[in-house]
């Protein structure tokens, strides 16, 4: 599986961002497909996810009710809508697939990763 994601970029405080992530191979809905990001000197963390069917997602607590996690498993794709943002969003965003469908929090529970896109916030 291979993971192309885009869409990041400078944004304000309070504006919008969506990125975009496109997978390819056959099995695509299988997939769960997920975001992390890695801000400037931290560690790696979980964004949000989607399992296989998207009828079930979940978020990190600091992104709730501001970002959307959805897939079109006819496209291969997988979106992130990122809206109200501010300055702690900023990192490299990476698109995540997990082979057995299911969300999971951990970087390990991701067996596939794309190239990462960069958002920046300011303030």
């Amino acid at each position: 599986v291979q993971l192309q994601a885009s869409g990041g970029g400078l944004v304000q405080a309070g504006g919008s961002l969506r990125l975009s992530c496109a997978a390819s191979g056959r099995t695509f809905s299988r997939y769960a497909m997920g975001w992390f990001r890695q801000a400037p000197g931290k560690e790696r963390e979980f964004v949000a996810a989607t399992n296989w069917s998207g009828r079930s997602t979940d978020y990190t607590d600091s992104v709730k009710d501001r970002f959307t996690i959805s897939r079109d498993n006819a496209k291969n794709a997988v979106s992130l809508q990122m809206n109200s943002l501010k300055p702690e969003d900023t990192g490299v965003y990476y698109c995540v697939a997990a082979l057995n469908g299911l969300v999971a929090h951990r970087v390990d529970g991701y067996e596939f990763w794309g190239q990462g896109t960069l958002v920046t916030v300011s303030s």
